[in-house]
């Protein structure tokens, strides 16, 4: 290749090595991939006092891809956070019959791994230059000295190239060839670029697993119940909602709270992996639709007893009327067809009660609880060997005379324990600095701000801002859902007015309620998350605990 023979002064050399080292120290702190390919070519363009650059990047079908362009005269720029892509196709490594191209420079770099330095590329013989020369003529610029590096990474596989054009003299401007220092810096820069970026991209694949990994745990979940999945979804979307008001909101208790993005992915992350402790909950538990339901729907069984009982009923009933028309007992008779009436009603309107009962529903009255009670013993019924037994077990006593909802207490413990579960599995990983609070906040949605929560019985006090966020989202979406096999979502007002009453019990954080209250994301969620036939009209008077937002 051409050899330069331009020389740069030692005083310049060390500030460029020193510009170097800024540089290097700049691009490891870069995340985002644009900003930092963006970041390496301008980087290189300023070292090298280069007039225009490309960087490319070797893309899994093997060809070079347009990544970032600059150009100074031309005022071009593409790529990167300029928001216009490099229009052009990329480059093929290999030929149709699988040979290594290297008749393009930037290929020839790719496949020979080292750098190429040339002063003219009007002049060069060797690669084929006849699309620079169709840009040239097509904007009336000379590109006339190319320095092409290759990026290799730490397993020497070269991932990227680097083609600066057209070296300017630093005091007069004039185009001349690329120096050996020029050369020397930019492979220096290319070796650092390269790693930085790998770093950068293994990182982000391992934060891809890492989400993907979670998404699996979920997907485990969902396939055990179909009524968990919505809610694995909804929380953290909308805790993001209301974290995002809070570090929006300039009044109020909790005006100075902000968040960086890496709090915000640590949130979201808490929020995907807040139930992720479910995975280990009996799947019965999970979908219990009625108080008698456990692998199928116990009232179903009831019924049947309710037949044999109404049978035996009937012929004891059809015995006696037998006896009183042989006699001739006309009274008699008439009697036991009015008292068989009124054993069947009797026998249809504790049926029926029991089927109710077998609902759920938010409270159950004790004088109903005790005519579940009388039912039972009201009632006989035989199996087929004879054996008599009261109508209901002592099981079926208990799940029907549940005062809210379809769990019992045993089955309630069994729920809860899911957070303890998930706050074990969580404190188990070793958690990057950046994700240390996942479990806290994860693990946080359940207790209350008066500390009568569960499983650790924090106070307020004891929360992060995070955790409390994720416990309004919690009960929010747990009021407004409406795939729970044993509920229907309750309407948006109901909803609030009932969150209200948690903020005045001392349930949730009340600055936060404010904030979701005065943020309107309740309306935002809603629009994005709840049926539209439950979004009715909301009437701030009427909503308890709620406050006007102070001036600001």
């Amino acid at each position: 290749m051409d050899a330069a023979t331009r020389k740069d002064d030692p005083p310049e050399l060390y500030a460029r090595l020193a510009q170097l080292n800024d540089i290097g120290v700049a691009l490891s702190g870069e995340t985002d991939i644009g900003r930092l390919l963006e970041a390496i070519l301008v980087a290189a363009k300023t070292i090298t006092h280069a007039d225009g650059g490309t960087l490319y990047r070797v893309t899994d079908d093997r060809t070079l891809a347009f990544e970032i362009m600059r150009n100074d005269t031309l005022m071009l720029a593409m790529g990167g956070t300029t928001g216009a892509a490099v229009p052009f196709a990329p480059i093929a490594l290999y030929g149709a019959d699988g040979a290594p191209v290297t008749s393009m420079v930037a290929a020839y770099a790719v496949h020979h791994g080292r750098s190429v330095n040339i002063a003219d590329a009007y002049r060069h013989e060797g690669f084929d230059f006849s699309g620079t020369k169709r840009f040239d003529q097509r904007t009336g610029y000379r590109s006339r000295s190319f320095l092409t590096v290759p990026m290799k990474d730490h397993e020497n596989t070269t991932i990227g190239v680097l083609q600066l054009i057209n070296a300017k003299d630093r005091g007069t401007g004039a185009v001349g060839p690329f120096t050996d220092a020029d050369r020397h810096l930019a492979e220096s820069l290319a070796s650092q670029a390269a790693i930085a970026l790998t770093n950068r991209l293994l990182i982000n694949r391992l934060e891809a697993l890492f989400e993907s990994f979670i998404g699996v745990i979920n997907a485990a979940i969902d396939d055990k119940s179909p009524y968990t999945s919505g809610h694995c979804q909804r929380v953290p979307v909308l805790t993001m909602m209301l974290a995002d008001a809070v570090d929006a909101c300039d009044v109020g208790p909790l005006k100075a709270f902000r968040m960086t993005e890496r709090d915000r992915r640590e949130l979201k992350i808490a929020g995907l992996l807040h139930d992720c402790g479910k995975v280990t909950t009996p799947v019965h538990v999970v979908d219990k639709a009625t108080k008698l339901h456990t692998l199928f729907d116990r009232i179903e069984l009831i019924d049947t007893r309710w037949e044999i009982v109404r049978r035996d009923a009937e012929l004891e009933l059809a015995r006696a009327r037998l006896t009183a028309a042989r006699g001739g007992d006309d009274a008699s008779l008439a009697a036991l067809e009015r008292l068989c009436a009124e054993r069947v009603a009797q026998m249809d309107a504790d049926r029926a009660f029991l089927r109710q009962c077998n609902v759920g529903g938010e409270t159950m009255r004790p004088d109903d609880q005790e005519r579940v009670r009388q039912i039972s013993a009201r009632y006989r019924w035989r199996d087929d060997r004879g054996h008599e037994y009261p109508f209901l077990t002592e099981n079926e006593i208990e799940n029907l005379t549940i005062a809210a909802g379809t769990l019992t207490r045993e089955e309630r413990r069994i729920i809860n324990h899911h957070i303890d579960v998930t706050i074990r599995m969580l404190e188990a990983l070793p958690w990057p600095r950046h994700l240390t609070r996942v479990p806290e906040y994860a693990g946080g949605h359940h207790e209350r701000m008066d500390g009568k929560g569960y499983p650790r019985g924090l106070t307020r006090e004891q929360m992060s801002v995070q955790a409390r966020c994720m416990g309004i989202a919690d009960i929010f979406e747990a009021l407004t859902a409406a795939d729970r096999p044993y509920k229907k979502g309750k309407t948006l007002s109901e909803s609030l007015r009932i969150l209200g009453k948690f903020k005045l019990n001392g349930h949730i954080d009340p600055d936060l309620f404010d904030v979701f209250m005065w943020q309107k994301v309740y309306l935002t969620y809603a629009g994005q998350c709840m049926d539209p036939a439950q979004v009715d009209a909301v009437d701030l008077s009427r909503i308890p605990g709620y406050v006007d937002p102070p001036a600001q």
